[in-house]
């Protein structure tokens, strides 16, 4: 009774093309390590026939999406490292770059279906880049970073006090009460939004994933410091007291008369020139030049 019931199920949904041209796959999550081969598999349903078209497309981790099967064949970018199976697309070796999700596209004259496949590359993380400053101020926002942009999947990120793992949430732990740190161990930022004096102290960050080891950057002490307010007070005062002492010098070197004083200045002679008398003592027909003071 129950085999006929199933049989009767099977003929209705087929007779209705509910279960027709549908695409499977048997592994919709893929991971291989860097430099390994890698096999995703595409199953078409019966009803899209034997001649059935099939079509892979990649879309990357940023969105773009390119064809790897294209016309039944590799395309340029995965020449030589990608063969097409019945069901199957095989990577002779897989890179960082093949990281992402992988569409089977199935198609006939009249229907079409697809399959979507991730395939995630394992690479171990390398040392981190951390970004930790040595001096800061009480109060003042101070932000630490770390990063590491080789490890796949992405890296997540612990940081440490002096050799400790600080607590995502400090406030939850009686050692960390007074602290107001935040950390995002998906970014690797930590961030103090008031610096305190407690807050000093060597600090370091861990890049990990499942695909290797742990990877440490190297230690850094951050100095944390009050502002000091009496020394900017006192060297003010003694900035004044210079510029004072100064003008005083200056006022009692002029009032001595130490000051060298300007020169007074006289007016130029003007000069006028007359002509020569036709007769008199400049016979020669020279003309001579007569000046004349204007006073």
């Amino acid at each position: 009774m129950f085999v006929s019931g199933l049989v009767s199920v099977l003929l209705f949904f087929h007779a209705t093309g509910v279960e027709a041209f549908m695409v499977t796959t048997k592994n919709p999550n893929v991971r291989a390590k860097e430099n390994e081969g890698a096999d995703l598999y595409c199953t078409p349903s019966a009803d899209f026939g034997a001649d059935a078209r099939v079509e892979w497309k990649f879309r990357d981790m940023k969105g773009s999406t390119t064809y790897v099967i294209f016309d039944g064949k590799p395309t340029t970018l995965y020449e030589g490292r990608v063969t097409k199976f019945d069901g199957m697309l095989r990577f002779s070796k897989v890179l960082r770059k093949d990281n992402g999700q992988y569409q089977c596209e199935v198609s006939n004259k009249q229907y079409v279906g697809d399959v979507n496949v991730n395939l995630t590359v394992l690479v171990p993380p390398s040392v981190p880049m951390c970004r930790i400053p040595t001096s800061v101020t009480t109060g003042h926002r101070v932000l630490l970073s770390c990063h590491d942009a080789e490890g796949s999947p992405s890296p997540t990120y612990k940081w440490y006090k002096d050799k400790t793992p600080l607590p995502e949430n400090p406030s939850q732990f009686p050692a960390f009460k007074n602290y107001t740190y935040k950390i995002n161990p998906l970014s690797g930022n930590l961030e103090f939004p008031s610096a305190l004096v407690i807050d000093t102290g060597d600090y370091s960050c861990e890049a990990m994933n499942d695909a290797g080891p742990v990877q440490r950057c190297q230690a850094v002490r951050m100095e944390v410091r009050n502002i000091n307010t009496g020394g900017i007070v006192a060297g003010v005062i003694v900035a004044l007291l210079a510029l004072a002492l100064l003008c005083f010098g200056l006022w009692y070197a002029h009032r001595k008369g130490y000051m060298p004083k300007k020169s007074e200045s006289k007016p130029k002679p003007s000069v006028v020139y007359q002509p020569t008398s036709e007769s008199g003592d400049e016979e020669d027909g020279e003309f001579r030049q007569k000046s004349s003071f204007v006073v």
